[in-house]
C-alpha cells in the first residue's frame, strides 16, 4: 500500500533564538558549554536579556522538527506530532511549518494557553552550539498529540531522544513506538544529547525495547551509552540495540551500518562556523535517501553533504537552491 507520508516525527516544539557569544560570555553567565541545558523561565529571560546585543535570528525548531524540514526540503513528505501554546510563537511556529510543506497535528482551535517552548542557541567562535531551553507547553506534551492516523500511513517513525526528559514525553515515546510495530511501521531513534543517555538511560533502554530498526547518535552518545572507549568498540554493542545505525563524527566523517556492513562515510571538509543543527539535517536527509531509493551508503553521502554546508553556515537550515546544489553535486 502506497503509504501518504515518508516520516512522521515525535519531538518537541521550540522556537530556536540563535546568538553569536564569546566563551568569556558563557563563563560570566555561568552557562555550560556544548550541552543542552533545561532551564525555566526567569533564567531563560536572564539570559535573554544578557544576550540582547548580540546577533540572533528566529524560527521554529526542536530536534525532530528540524529533521522534518530536511526532509521535506529534499522532497520527503512528513508528519509531525508536537505542542505549541496559543501564543505569539505558537502562531509563528504554526506558520513557518506550513511553510515547510510539513503537516502537523496543530489547529488554531484547539490549542492550550501559556507559553511556547523557546531555545536559545548560544554559538561560540569555535562553531560549538550551547543551548539553553524553556520547554513552556512542550514539557506537557503527551500521546493526545499523537495522530494513528497519520501514524499508519507513514513508513517510518522518527522520535527525538530530548523527549526523555519528561514523564508524559517518555510515555507518549512509548506509546508511538507501539502504535507503529502495531501498524508495520519502522522506528528511528536520535539520542539527541549526550546528557539525555547520561541522565535518562533507563528510559532510554525502555523506549529501545528489544532494538530500534533505525538509530542516530554522535561519537560522544555512542561511547556514553555504550560505556566503552572506542567506536569500534561500541558499534558491536549498538548492533544489539539497533538493527542499523548511523554514528556521526564530525569532521572525520559517519560511519554507517546497514543492517550486514559497516560503511565509513569520507567527510566533506570545511570550515565549520556553527554545528547547531548539523545532526538533525543528517537525519532529515539520511530518511529522505532511504525513503527515495537510496541505499544506505548513498542516503549518508547525501546527509554527510548536507550537514557539511549547515555547520559552513549560521542556523539550522539550507536554503532551497542549497539543497538543490547538494543533490546536484552527488547525482549530477
Amino acid at each position: 500500500m502506497q503509504k501518504k507520508y515518508d516520516v512522521y516525527g515525535v519531538g518537541n516544539a521550540l522556537v530556536d533564538m540563535e546568538f553569536e557569544v564569546t566563551e568569556d560570555f558563557l563563563r560570566v553567565n555561568s552557562v555550560e558549554k556544548g550541552t543542552m541545558t533545561l532551564v525555566d523561565e526567569e533564567r531563560q529571560n536572564q539570559l535573554i536579556k544578557a544576550l540582547s546585543k548580540h546577533v540572533t535570528k528566529k524560527q521554529s525548531g526542536g530536534s525532530a522538527a528540524n529533521t522534518m524540514i530536511a526532509l521535506s526540503q529534499f522532497g520527503g513528505k512528513g508528519f509531525y506530532s508536537c505542542k505549541v501554546a496559543k501564543d505569539d510563537l505558537g502562531d509563528f511556529y504554526m506558520h513557518d511549518l506550513k511553510e515547510a510543506n510539513v503537516d502537523c497535528n496543530l489547529h488554531n482551535g484547539d490549542r492550550e494557553e501559556g507559553e511556547t517552548g523557546k531555545c536559545l542557541v548560544m554559538v561560540t567562535p569555535d562553531a560549538d552550539r550551547t543551548m539553553n531551553t524553556f520547554l513552556g507547553i512542550t514539557s506537557s506534551f503527551s500521546e493526545k498529540e499523537l495522530v494513528e492516523s497519520a501514524l499508519k500511513n507513514s513508513k517510518w517513525l522518527y522520535i527525538e531522544g530530548y523527549l526523555v526528559t519528561s514523564e508524559n514525553g517518555f510515555y507518549a515515546m512509548m506509546q508511538a513506538k507501539k502504535m507503529a510495530e502495531k501498524n508495520g511501521v519502522k522506528t528511528a531513534l536520535t539520542f539527541s544529547d549526550p546528557n539525555m543517555v547520561k541522565f535518562f538511560r533507563e528510559r532510554m533502554d525502555q523506549v529501545i525495547g528489544a532494538s530500534v530498526d533505525l538509530l542516530f547518535c554522535n561519537e560522544d552518545e555512542a561511547l556514553t551509552y555504550t560505556g566503552k572507549d572506542s567506536i569500534l568498540e561500541a558499534r558491536e554493542v549498538l548492533k544489539k540495540d539497533a538493527k542499523t545505525f548511523v554514528i556521526t563524527l564530525g569532521k572525520n566523517g559517519a560511519m554507517v551500518f546497514d543492517g550486514d556492513t559497516f560503511i565509513d562515510i569520507e567527510p566533506y571538509p570545511v570550515r565549520a562556523v556553527d554545528t547547531n543543527g548539523a545532526g538533525d539535517m543528517f537525519a532529515g536527509a539520511f530518511l529522505y535517501g532511504i525513503t527515495h531509493g537510496h541505499t544506505y551508503a548513498q542516503a549518508a553521502k547525501i546527509a554527510s553533504l548536507a550537514s557539511s554546508k549547515i555547520v559552513s553556515k549560521f542556523g539550522p537550515r539550507l536554503s532551497q537552491m542549497e539543497v538543490q546544489k547538494v543533490m546536484v553535486e552527488l547525482f549530477g
